[in-house]
């Protein structure tokens, strides 16, 4: 087995990796326990500020949710033990009607799930780590049981 190595990801390639997904899990606490649901989202960077859009299902766990909120993308590759990992921090809003309509496209991260999803949120981050696992195996990209 390749030897690992941990390191940290710096806050602006963080960024680039929230930007370049729609994909996420958010953390919230109901009743007592925190929660963990996938989300599609949007990340917003405007006027030096960088949040990130949500829209969900009106009075669901996500729209309940106290401020105090963690949300997570990552990327994995099993085959090679690699992967990284971006972890934001922060507060949640519910943004009111004059917000969504002011700026419509740039908050809106189209949901894959249709219907009724009339709740939207902004995840405003008081922090935004990551963190990158990689292997010094320099293993040839086209491995020899692909052609077997």
């Amino acid at each position: 087995m390749a030897d690992t190595t941990l390191t940290i990801i710096p806050r602006r390639i963080c960024v680039e990796l929230l930007s370049e997904n729609n994909v996420g899990r958010i953390a919230v606490i109901e009743n007592g326990y925190p929660v963990v649901l996938p989300v599609n989202y949007r990340l917003v960077q405007a006027e030096q500020q960088t949040l990130i859009a949500v829209r969900t299902r009106p009075d669901n766990v996500i729209d309940r949710a106290g401020p105090p909120v963690a949300f997570e993308i990552d990327g994995i590759d099993a085959y090679h033990r690699t992967g990284w990992s971006v972890l934001v921090r922060g507060k949640l809003h519910h943004m009111i009607d004059a917000e969504r309509r002011s700026r419509p496209g740039l908050l809106d991260p189209q949901s894959w799930v249709h219907g009724d999803r009339d709740a939207w949120l902004l995840i405003e981050p008081e922090s935004i780590t990551g963190r990158r696992l990689s292997t010094a195996d320099t293993e040839w990209a086209f491995h020899i049981r692909a052609y077997l």
